[in-house]
């Protein structure tokens, strides 16, 4: 029983440590955001609350300059101050705005918070244990393996979450009348507008899915709901 200590102990901290970063990021948004006030953003939301048969839906407005989206483990849908001055300055249109919603609020309709939790604390455990018997054979090296391949599995893992919201998005803007360009206009702005590099980074080792594939995802949704 004393050998499997070590992966209950890191299941636990997993768990502890997941629950301790989702309190900061709340703290954190509680004290930096506030709900967005914006009529053409709203009449947007207010038809994707009654395509979900919801009596609405609030987005907040969080003080960051990155230009991002997210969905806080409570629920909440947020806008980055950085991403709402692109709308105004007239480089993202406000249905390429309601399709960043309608992606955050397809995290949280799929549970993906949740499920990161769970995740989180598994791999922690599947780190430790790999670790301990890669260290049998590798000293010193085994636990290098280990957080490596676990970096990968959390990689592939979120960008599973991105497709997934993605076709949750593509859906409800369908719903809405909007269809899915307004989806994937976005895509193509979006290394300009973050200035991202990843580009440069392999496949293997993003959070996120490569532009092009979440477009070539979405046509094929297109073509197969068509």
């Amino acid at each position: 029983m004393l050998k499997f200590l070590p992966i209950l102990l890191a299941l636990l901290y997993g768990l502890a440590m997941y629950r301790v970063s989702a309190w900061r990021t709340a703290r954190e948004l509680d004290m930096r955001s506030t709900e967005l006030a914006d009529a053409r953003l709203k009449a947007l939301t207010d038809k994707m609350a009654k395509a979900l048969d919801l009596e609405r839906i609030k987005v907040h407005l969080y003080e960051i300059e990155p230009v991002n989206g997210l969905a806080a483990p409570d629920g909440r849908i947020f806008i980055t101050r950085g991403f709402y001055s692109k709308y105004r300055a007239g480089e993202v249109s406000a249905e390429e705005m309601a399709s960043v919603i309608a992606h955050e609020l397809g995290h949280v309709a799929l549970g993906h918070s949740r499920r990161r939790m769970i995740d989180f604390s598994g791999q922690n455990a599947v780190r430790t244990a790999l670790a301990m018997v890669l260290s049998r054979f590798l000293p010193g090296v085994g636990p290098l393996i280990a957080n490596a391949a676990m970096t990968l599995l959390s990689a592939r893992l979120s960008r599973q979450d991105e497709y997934e919201a993605d076709e949750y998005a593509a859906a409800l803007m369908v719903k809405m009348g909007l269809g899915i360009e307004p989806q994937k206009s976005l895509f193509r702005k979006l290394e300009a507008l973050t200035q991202s590099r990843a580009g440069a980074a392999p496949a293997w080792l993003l959070s996120h899915p490569k532009t092009e594939e979440r477009i070539a995802a979405l046509e094929k949704l297109e073509a197969r709901w068509s």
